[in-house]
């Protein structure tokens, strides 16, 4: 069993070298490995990692926050939460909080991650969705094209039984599962950051169909709710604490105002390469019970597919970065990305009164690496915060967009290997 109290040693080499390097306040940047510095497991244990949402957290760099800076009656704030890492650490921590994001699937994933322990006999599960005489369609007219139709009436039964349910407790408990192995399931490669068809996925599939898929698809959601429940009795064996958590999904964040004072606010903003989180979800969604215009007014506020107006991003790097690209489709690209996040986070920062954590990578841009957290420290500086240090963080595995060369212009990928922390205290 881990105890939180203990994810942290008091004191460790590396500790004390972050600790002297922040204390100094000077801005400067500082390799680090914070999977070595929070004692936990893996990035997975426990509920942090029961659904493969993209760009997650680390649950590692959240407890090294909130152990080193924030005390248990500290209001927490993300506005791009995700997942929901920031508030499922938080609870473990004695700290209220709020997150928000434009996917409403956060709503549903946060209430499983932080829910109490309960064990349900799987496979009376299995009888009872065989012998189910309930039905759900989801509200997609593409829905036939990401599915065989020897699976589909099936799955329709099975997501009939799932919005029956009255148990919501049980409700929880599946939805991961059933998500998990209708995706399965389906033609979509899930290794890719779209929704999208490969030979790789349409192998998996043909495979499928040559055996008892219906014995295969049980299998792998009893497996898979098994799992889930483990997660949850380990979470709870790390004594989550009783504190207010707000958590709201389908929200713009480019222009939701924050109703309280907030402590703390720690974000990992969009990534400048992965803006569309919404079309990678949306056939989970569906699958939940959204339906097809709620998905695309969703989509349409993604930050590639609005006109968000130009704001003043006060950082020389910035304006320096973009003199050396010349295609005007990646400028905007750039503006865009830059106007949006930056503008959203310097209106939030105005109800913030102590520190703002922001995690982000280096995406690049031509073969030229995107600093973003340079750019980020330099605006928050003229803004009146304290650029403390950047902690740079060593990626271990990387998801998305694994390539040695850009597919796009065969250039070689000059992103870093790293996630950095810019710590910036209220001055």
């Amino acid at each position: 069993m881990v105890s939180i109290e203990k994810l942290i040693p008091s004191h460790s080499r590396q500790l004390d070298k972050i600790r002297n390097v922040v204390l100094n306040g000077n801005g400067e940047t500082k390799r680090v490995v914070f999977r070595d510095i929070v004692q936990l497991p893996s990035t997975t244990y426990a509920t942090f990692g029961l659904y493969r949402y993209p760009a997650k957290f680390i649950p590692h760099v959240i407890a090294y926050i909130l152990s080193q800076y924030t005390k248990p009656n500290m209001k927490i704030f993300d506005p791009f939460g995700g997942y929901g890492t920031v508030g499922v650490m938080s609870k473990l921590y004695g700290n209220d909080y709020e997150l928000w994001d434009l996917n409403p699937m956060i709503e549903i994933l946060h209430k499983i991650a932080t829910m109490k322990s309960k064990s349900i006999d799987v496979s009376e599960i299995r009888r009872q969705i065989l012998s189910s005489d309930e039905e759900f369609i989801p509200s997609w007219s593409r829905m036939p094209n990401w599915f065989p139709k020897e699976f589909l009436s099936f799955l329709y039964k099975a997501w009939g039984y799932y919005h029956s349910l009255s148990d919501i407790d049980l409700k929880l408990i599946l939805t991961v599962p059933l998500l998990k192995t209708t995706r399965y399931f389906s033609y979509d490669d899930m290794q890719r950051q779209k929704l999208t068809r490969s030979r790789k996925s349409e192998e998996r599939v043909n495979r499928l169909l040559s055996l008892d898929w219906k014995r295969e698809f049980l299998k792998m959601l009893q497996s898979e709710t098994i799992r889930i429940m483990n997660g949850i009795r380990e979470y709870n064996a790390l004594a989550p604490k009783n504190v207010e958590a707000i958590v709201k999904g389908g929200v713009d964040s480019l222009t939701e105002e924050l109703s309280e004072k907030k402590d703390v606010l720690i974000t990992s903003p969009p990534y400048l390469q992965s803006q569309e989180y919404i079309r990678q979800a949306k056939i989970d969604l569906f699958w939940l019970g959204h339906t097809e215009t709620e998905v695309k007014a969703l989509s349409k506020l993604e930050i590639p597919y609005r006109n968000i107006e130009p704001y003043e991003i006060h950082s020389e790097m910035f304006y320096e970065y973009k003199k050396g690209i010349s295609e005007e489709h990646i400028l905007k690209i750039l503006n865009n990305y830059f106007w949006g996040v930056v503008e959203t986070l310097s209106r939030l920062q105005e109800n913030v009164s102590s520190y703002l954590f922001l995690f982000v990578g280096h995406s690049s841009a031509r073969g030229r690496s995107t600093p973003i957290d340079k750019i980020l420290a330099e605006h928050f500086t003229y803004l009146g915060w304290h650029h403390k240090a950047t902690l740079s963080d060593t990626i271990v595995s990387r998801r998305m967009f694994k390539y040695r060369f850009n597919p796009a212009t065969g250039t070689q990928d000059a992103r870093t290997s790293v996630e950095n922390l810019v710590i910036l205290e209220k001055s």
